[in-house]
Formats: structure tokens, sequence, C-alpha cells
């Protein structure tokens, strides 16, 4: 499983996305579509069409990682509308998105969380 600084910000990429795109295409699609920068450290999201393969874009400060991951079953909890705005999520919350749990789904307790 991951582990990410509080610093790390996650983005997904609403609707769905080519994943037969590679860094270049990925890291192109966060700047004009996001219009985010690529390079920030942070991680950006895609899921394709059937909503059963995932790619994570994410720069490390000397080069890019593309994480993927295929379902044998089932698809990825996605937002469906297709926005230039990209959604943003909490790191717990990847770890249940990767999990297969459907974050919007659930309900987060009233817990004291101090705001950056």
């Amino acid at each position: 499983m991951l582990t990410l600084s509080p610093a790390v910000r996650i983005y997904l990429a609403t609707g769905a996305t080519d994943l037969r795109r590679s860094i270049d295409g990925l890291s192109a699609l966060v700047r004009d579509r996001l219009t985010l920068d690529p390079l920030s450290g942070h991680l950006f999201l895609f899921r394709n069409r059937r909503g059963d393969r995932l790619k994570i874009l994410a720069w490390d400060r000397s080069g890019f990682w593309v994480l993927y991951k295929r379902l044998e079953q089932g698809t990825f909890a996605w937002p469906t509308e297709d926005t230039t705005t990209p959604v943003e999520m909490r790191s717990p919350d990847l770890a249940l998105l990767l999990s297969g749990i459907d974050v919007a789904q659930t309900r987060r307790r009233r817990w004291y969380e101090r705001v950056a």
C-alpha cells in the first residue's frame, strides 16, 4: 500500500481517460485539462471507460512514476461527470478506493482535523 505525506494531494480526473496514454500524455492531461502542475509531487488518478483499470501519475523530484491497477472483477467507484475541475480526495479515501469501497456511499464521522 502507499504511504503518503499529508502534504501530498490526490486528484481524480473525472470521466473516462484513454489509458493507452503514457507518462507524457497523462502529464499533458494534468496540465491542459485539469490546469494543474504535473511536477507538483501530487498524485493524479485516471480511470478507463469500462472502469476496471486505473493509472496514478506521480512525480518524485527525479522522474515520473506510473502505477497501474487492473481489476479482475468489478469496477472502481468514480465520479461520472466529465468536467475540467479535478476532484480532490484524502489519502485514506484513496486506500478505500483501491480496496474496492465506494467512498461516496460511506459516511464520515465528525472528527477534529486541522485545516492547513
